[in-house]
């Protein structure tokens, strides 16, 4: 049976592939690419609002030091080697290659971690903007081993869900992050939930094909929209990829801070600002 036009026309947008809006290497620091930051890409992709890429290899000196955070919450899924982890909610430990740090900073928290000896520590490091009846709330941490992380065909779901697979975060915000990983030629259909407009990915090994080339190190931001991403690898590839409701909140910056209001965070930094007197008077500060 012939197509109309109007029905030609359907098929044709129903099958185009997403367009990329934005693509980027990052700032690289030292060890450190920074990949999105919240007065940048992060408007764009919010609610995630700073991701980092890192390979760090143990010195016996701190990464970091420990720093406060407020509005937030830190997502950590270690690639390759180990870190180990301390925050101000009395949590102390190690994460081996494939766990999860997450940590909602919420009122106020600080937190330490840096690589242990042995492989360089490789990870991403996202920051998500919190709801507003959430950047307020007191602080938690969890710390994920890789065994417990569900999986579905190539998919390591960190947030959210994929098919059977759900995040073991509890109380963890509505959007989707995940850890993929493709064989050579190997490809992967995204389609997401009809409230995530967006949707970007940040290449940890390996290229993409999407139709065009996104290579190791990339992170591409595609066109606001509800249609489906196409993917394809070139070479065995590991990225990370997310979606999410777009958040709709202005972000409010401190420096480590993200809030939805002034009024938010000069509460998160002046609950930042209590723990930090009472690490100075245990002589952490």
């Amino acid at each position: 049976m012939e197509t109309t036009l109007k029905e030609r026309q359907h098929i044709t947008t129903a099958e185009a592939p997403r367009g990329i809006a934005l693509r980027t290497f990052g700032h690289q620091h030292g060890p450190i690419t920074r990949l999105v930051s919240p007065s940048g890409t992060g408007e764009a992709i919010k609610p995630f609002v700073f991701l980092d890429r890192a390979e760090v290899r143990y010195t016996g000196k701190p990464l970091f030091g420990i720093h406060p955070h407020s509005g937030i919450a830190t997502l950590s899924i270690v690639l390759d080697g180990a870190m180990a982890y301390e925050d101000t909610t009395g949590k102390k430990g190690t994460i081996g290659a494939g766990g999860l740090e997450w940590m909602k900073a919420g009122r106020g928290v600080w937190h330490d971690g840096g690589p242990l000896p042995g492989d360089p520590l490789r990870l991403f490091q996202l920051w998500v903007a919190l709801s507003a009846d959430q950047e307020l709330a007191p602080a938690e941490s969890h710390y994920i081993a890789a065994e417990s992380v569900q999986q579905e065909g190539p998919v390591r779901v960190i947030l959210g869900e994929y098919g059977r697979a759900r995040s073991v975060i509890p109380g963890s915000p509505r959007i989707n992050y995940f850890h993929v990983r493709l064989k050579d030629g190997e490809r992967w259909r995204y389609a997401p939930p009809a409230t995530h407009d967006v949707a970007w990915l940040a290449v940890d090994k390996g290229t993409l094909r999407a139709p065009e080339a996104i290579r190791e190190g990339e992170l591409v931001v595609f066109e606001e929209s509800s249609a489906a991403i196409k993917l394809q690898a070139d070479g065995d590839t590991s990225f990370v990829f997310g979606s999410a409701p777009k958040h709709p909140h202005p972000l409010v910056l401190g420096y480590y801070s993200v809030h939805t209001s002034a009024q938010t965070l000069e509460r998160g930094e002046a609950g930042i600002a209590r723990i930090g007197e009472r690490l100075r008077k245990e002589g952490r500060l």
